[in-house]
């Protein structure tokens, strides 16, 4: 129950300070959420064509981004956040500083009349709206845990701003992008250069080689020798190899036995 009593008290000083003609952070604070007329009327098929749907869902039909979902909520350099669905300029980076919730947050809008102020009684407990004061497009909410010199959190989704740095932010940020572009194709080129390098010298080598055989004919013949020698070699391998085959056949036959001599038997005396 404390958070929704600090809320309240919250919201009932701020409501007295209205009344009292007392300001805080030098603007002062309404009451209510009673309807006002806008610069900016729209119907929601008219928006719905603008804005993207989650765009629609936050400024027009009060939803709450999720926390650390913003692409806003780390962003550095100098620049303006504009309302996503008018223009209307709305907070500057200046007042913008890191309140670990996980969403945008700032101290003070760029002047009093930019955002407007009411009571948001939709989750149960008492809190002030922010809305952009030309169109009434939902922004977030505020609240009195912010730094000096105001005191104030503004509470932002991501999806209701857009942000448009400063033309040296601008300037810096495609310097950037473009050294990273030309880095990379450097790198590209480099190694296609090597590439067509390695393929050229391969080439060089090979037509050299071709134009060393073809511009010398004595080396063709030598090497025609060469090849005609080792074929001779081997053919008297060959031809040695079959008559070592044809001895050991030789050797390898039985050898023939010598044929008996006829013994005559000398005649007796008888």
């Amino acid at each position: 129950m404390k958070p929704y009593f600090a809320c309240l008290a919250i919201a009932l000083t701020l409501t007295l300070a209205y009344f009292s003609g007392g300001e805080a952070d030098g603007k002062q604070v309404p009451p209510n959420g009673a309807a006002k007329q806008r610069k900016v009327v729209k119907t929601d098929q008219e928006w719905l064509k603008q804005l993207t749907q989650d765009q629609f869902l936050v400024t027009r039909r009060k939803v709450t981004e999720p926390p650390f979902s913003g692409q806003y909520v780390h962003v550095k350099g100098k620049g303006v956040f504009e309302c996503v669905c008018c223009g209307a300029e709305l907070f500057n980076t200046a007042a913008k500083f890191d309140s670990g919730t996980g969403w945008p947050s700032f101290f003070r809008p760029i002047a009093a009349n930019r955002v407007d102020r009411q009571m948001d009684y939709s989750d149960g407990s008492p809190r002030i709206e922010v809305v952009c004061n030309e169109c009434g497009a939902h922004l977030g909410h505020v609240f009195d845990d912010g730094p000096a010199p105001t005191g104030l959190r503004f509470c932002i989704n991501s999806l209701s701003l857009k942000y448009v740095p400063d033309a040296k932010t601008k300037a810096a940020s495609t310097s950037k992008k473009m050294k990273g572009k030309t880095a990379k194709n450097t790198k590209v080129a480099k190694n296609t250069a090597g590439k067509n390098a390695k393929s050229n010298a391969t080439a060089k080598t090979t037509k050299q080689s071709d134009a060393a055989a073809k511009d010398d004919p004595a080396a063709d013949s030598e090497s025609a020798k060469a090849e005609s020698a080792k074929a001779e070699s081997a053919k008297a391998d060959a031809g040695k190899s079959d008559s070592a085959a044809a001895d050991d056949d030789t050797n390898d036959k039985p050898a023939p036995q010598a044929k008996a001599k006829k013994t005559t038997k000398p005649q007796s005396d008888d």
